[in-house]
């Protein structure tokens, strides 16, 4: 487990953090496929807080693609490094989700973030923010649309409807599993959004949820547990 501290010159407030988003923004890149479904490597990334002690914590757990089976796992703890604001919540969780990562002994490959990509209100979610940092190929892969909406969705595994802010579509809602609540996918960086839906499709052989969401949450959690078990 890796400690991290809040980095010197991080986002204090609000409009910091806004001009951060707005800075980085304009470095996504949305022309790149994204490495295929089922090849190399894929990492789920996800936290868990402890509000009342100031601590967060983050794991990365790297799948084979093919088979799904885990590779390698990392966690980070450190102090929360940034107030609860909806929209800013990359904020929160960028320092110790940099750490998890940078201590993996493989390349890490499709980063899937348990949140948003350009499914944000400012376009620039935290798979966004993480795939611009790291350059890394990132997708968000969410429980709910957040303030977006999106039409009908039949019901078989692998039905999609666009999700919309005004006329945009700015991810989908994906079905998983037949007739289950769908999770709500958005391209991040160095990806596009039918290869993040397959990749997702992949990922959920038999749950609402991906692979690499489902391990990374465990893993964080118990990081989690075991920080503040004394």
């Amino acid at each position: 487990m890796t400690t991290v501290s809040i980095p010197a010159g991080w986002p204090a407030t609000e409009e910091q953090a806004r001009a951060v988003q707005d800075e980085l923004r304009g470095r996504v890149v949305l022309d790149e496929p994204g490495p295929p479904p089922g090849t190399g490597y894929v990492t789920g990334v996800d936290v868990a807080y402890d509000d009342e002690r100031d601590l967060v914590a983050a794991a990365a757990v790297v799948l084979d693609a093919a088979s799904l089976g885990v590779v390698a796992e990392t966690t980070a703890v450190g102090r929360i490094s940034f107030p609860y604001v909806p929209g800013l919540l990359a904020f929160r969780e960028i320092p110790t989700v940099l750490a998890a990562l940078d201590a993996l002994p493989c390349p890490p490959g499709l980063v899937v973030c348990d949140g948003y990509g350009l499914a944000h209100p400012r376009r620039f979610g935290l798979a966004s923010h993480l795939g611009v940092l790291t350059g890394l190929p990132t997708i968000g892969v969410a429980k709910n649309p957040f303030t977006f909406t999106h039409g009908e969705l039949a019901a078989p595994r692998g039905s999609v409807a666009p999700l919309l802010a005004d006329e945009e579509e700015v991810g989908r809602a994906l079905r998983t599993r037949d007739g289950v609540k769908p999770v709500y996918v958005s391209v991040g960086h160095r990806a596009q959004l039918d290869t993040a839906c397959a990749h997702v499709l992949t990922l959920t052989p038999s749950y609402r949820l991906p692979e690499t969401t489902r391990h990374a949450d465990a893993l964080c959690r118990q990081a989690l547990r075991e920080a503040t078990a004394n």
